[in-house]
């Protein structure tokens, strides 16, 4: 006996869930961003006041961006499974891409100071198409 195949939920509350989902995932990620660019910050300045080696400004910047690109599609899968929705991997393609693109555009803004964010704009627009993205879903034929 086959199992019944669950009803796919409709679009509206599954655009809230990622909408929702979204959000947190581009905040995570910005968060985690921020937070370790500006390891890269401090790194630099010991460097330039003659500190010994450890923990390089290069390290810190390369572990910033992989850390975040490696956030964002983590948290939008767990996000989008823990709401309940299956077919995701649309939504998680788009969103990282989307982030990485962000990221690559802003990085001059978040360069110039510390605890500086990406412009609003683009990071609204990652969480717009992220959810939109959520939309597509591939039908087995």
């Amino acid at each position: 006996m086959a199992s019944p195949t669950p009803t796919p939920t409709p679009a509206l509350p599954r655009l809230l869930k990622a909408l929702i989902v979204s959000s947190v995932a581009v905040a995570a990620s910005h968060l985690i961003l921020s937070d370790t660019l500006y390891l890269s910050f401090s790194a630099q300045a010991s460097a330039a006041l003659g500190a010994g080696g450890g923990y390089s400004s290069d390290q810190a910047f390369t572990s910033a961006l992989m850390n975040t690109f490696l956030l964002m599609p983590l948290v939008l899968w767990i996000g989008m499974r823990i709401t309940g929705e299956r077919k995701v991997g649309a939504m998680v393609l788009v969103g990282t891409v989307g982030w990485v693109v962000a990221v690559g555009n802003g990085m001059g803004v978040l360069d110039e100071r510390p605890g500086a964010i990406l412009p609003l704009g683009s990071l609204a627009l990652v969480v717009g198409v992220t959810a939109l993205a959520s939309l597509i879903r591939r039908t087995r034929a």
